[in-house]
């Protein structure tokens, strides 16, 4: 019997069942009618939306920095454990790894949607100018798309080959694609040299890109001098938040996908473990960032940054403030903390409460400080003193979330979501040991 035989039954993928079906069918209907309100968007102008002079950052940006944030899980759970050689990561890096690519891939469509003119997008290049954040965000935004790809392909050579021979009878059409996909894998020495150099190289250079690219989405905001965002603390305060992010949508993909294909041999209540002590520390990172953000300006704020602050503690934007704090730091924190909160039903729920507390967060970082603009804001319509997304915002905003979804879902119906050749190896080896033992 073939060494692969009993993994490939359990891993190689197979055909959406019903409810698959069904997930992915809804997912394009929500695409088509977020594209339908772009399309809108850009016959009738920005009128459509409720971004007015003041709030001209409104979801768009909240739901780029979010995609930005969960991107950054590629940095921390596949390149760390990569670099360190973690056995237990062997299960949910490919998952991390998809979850990076889909979303920053979903962040550069975001930050086009939020131009309201995409026929202007080459003046990005054409008239960069090399002091601005922006320049650096277009520059960035793509270098860490192409080593995401490169980090989630380079490993999946051996498993494609290994597909290319499983499905060389009962589906000829799907062996030719992964035997292309496969560029020609024979698993002799020399390739396995190069692409395990390949791969290092790669795990190395996605942390300073990742690291990069939290700091610049920073500057953006830190650079304009806003009540708010003035801070020399954002950039650490974006990392640990996007390290908070990250691991929260790692945590709840993979209790899905665990579920729908049945890999609980595979991904184990000890990988949901560690996970959560990750987590954990994630979140602690995190809320000490946020307590020298908003506590330290509580004793030295002038007027203006107590205005602000008061919106954030007690006034309009208060219930969701302690909302993403409390229920999305300090509760984890509490539950995490206990080895039955690190069971997988309950990371499941952890998982998602920090995935839409991280989303809400971006909301809250953005929104309130643009309605404390610069000009008096006394003799301007009304509704510029508020903002809340308009329907048109709202279906654009749901369409990217649902594509970055699709991606996802179609990535784990196409591609072997843990690792075929080194599980073999793995349990080859650990097979070894048995017997020399024995």
């Amino acid at each position: 019997m073939n060494k692969y035989d009993t993994l490939l039954n359990d891993l190689a993928p197979k055909k959406f069942g019903k409810k698959g079906v069904i997930w992915t069918s809804f997912l394009i209907v929500i695409i088509i009618i977020g594209i339908i309100a772009y399309i809108d968007q850009l016959i009738k102008g920005q009128v459509v939306t409720n971004m007015r002079d003041y709030a001209l950052w409104g979801i768009y940006i909240s739901n780029f920095v979010f995609f930005v944030a969960t991107s950054f899980v590629g940095a921390v759970a596949v390149a760390i454990l990569r670099l360190t050689n973690n056995a237990w990561r062997t299960p949910i890096v490919r998952i991390a790894e998809i979850i990076t690519f889909a979303a920053i891939a979903m962040a550069g469509v975001t930050i086009m949607i939020d131009m309201a003119r995409p026929d202007r997008l080459l003046n990005l290049f054409i008239h960069a100018r090399i002091q601005s954040p922006i320049t650096w965000d277009v520059i960035i935004i793509p270098t860490f798309l192409a080593i995401s790809a490169l980090l989630l392909y380079f490993p999946l050579l051996p498993d494609f080959a290994i597909l290319k021979n499983h499905y060389k009878e009962t589906n000829p059409t799907a062996s030719k694609w992964y035997g292309k996909l496969s560029l020609n894998w024979k698993g002799s020495k020399a390739q396995k040299a190069i692409q395990t150099k390949s791969i290092k190289i790669i795990a190395i250079l996605i942390l300073p890109v990742a690291l990069i690219l939290q700091t610049i989405d920073a500057w953006l905001f830190s650079s304009t001098y806003r009540i708010g965002w003035d801070s020399t603390n954002f950039a650490p305060y974006f990392i640990s938040g996007a390290f908070v992010a990250g691991v929260g949508a790692l945590i709840t993909v993979i209790c899905v996908v665990r579920k729908v294909k049945k890999l609980e041999n595979y991904i184990t209540e000890f990988h949901f473990d560690k996970l959560g002590k990750l987590l954990v520390l994630a979140c602690l990172v995190y809320l000490y960032f946020n307590i020298n953000e908003y506590l330290m300006p509580l004793f030295t704020a002038k007027k203006g940054e107590m205005t602000h602050l008061d919106t954030l503690f007690t006034g309009h934007y208060s219930f969701l403030f302690w909302m993403v704090t409390i229920g999305g730091l300090i509760i984890p924190i509490i539950v995490l903390l206990f080895k039955k909160g690190r069971q997988p039903k309950a990371m499941f729920v952890i998982g998602l409460i920090v995935v839409l507390a991280s989303w809400w967060k971006r909301y809250i970082i953005v929104t309130p400080t643009l309605l404390h603009p610069f000009l008096p804001i006394q003799g301007v319509p009304e509704s510029w003193h508020h903002y809340f997304p308009s329907l048109h915002e709202w279906l654009i905003t749901s369409a990217t979330l649902a594509a970055a979804l699709l991606i996802i879902t179609l990535l784990v119906r196409f591609v072997p979501v843990i690792p075929i050749q080194r599980t073999a190896d793995e349990q080859e080896l650990l097979e070894t040991e048995k017997n020399t033992k024995s």
